[in-house]
């Protein structure tokens, strides 16, 4: 499995810009990393059980600690911290976000949901 040779936070645009061993590099903005939590509170306890997490189109990364040799925490200025984002997931989130990213998207508008707090969906939740 590819390790980060690289981690950099990018406050003022709200993205983990990411680079790894076999070359790949990511740059994946906060709120996906957010709606995608590994931790038990967005994906639940067992197949099935993922919960769309909506309203957080300005949420941003507040910190980064690292967790062994093999994972980083992140902590969300929502207070979300309970996800640890290990290389392979880290490097999973950037190979398909080009596919993971509009099915969020499509889930939420078929849904009623936006990416905003106010809840509504809207035409600007599109991208």
């Amino acid at each position: 499995m590819p390790t980060p040779t690289e981690i950099r936070l990018n406050r003022a645009e709200r993205r983990l810009d990411l680079a790894f061993d076999d070359g790949s590099r990511f740059s994946l903005p906060a709120e996906y990393l957010r709606v995608e939590s590994p931790s038990a509170e967005v994906q639940g306890h067992g197949p099935g059980e993922k919960k769309l997490v909506h309203g957080k189109r300005e949420v941003a990364i507040a910190a980064i600690e690292p967790v062994g040799n093999y994972a980083i925490r992140l902590i969300f200025d929502d207070r979300h911290d309970s996800g640890l984002y290990s290389w392979e997931t880290l490097h999973r989130l950037g190979r398909e976000y080009e596919t993971r990213w509009p099915e969020y998207l499509a889930e939420l508008e078929a849904k009623g949901l936006s990416r905003d707090l106010r809840g509504r969906a809207s035409r600007a939740d599109r991208g």
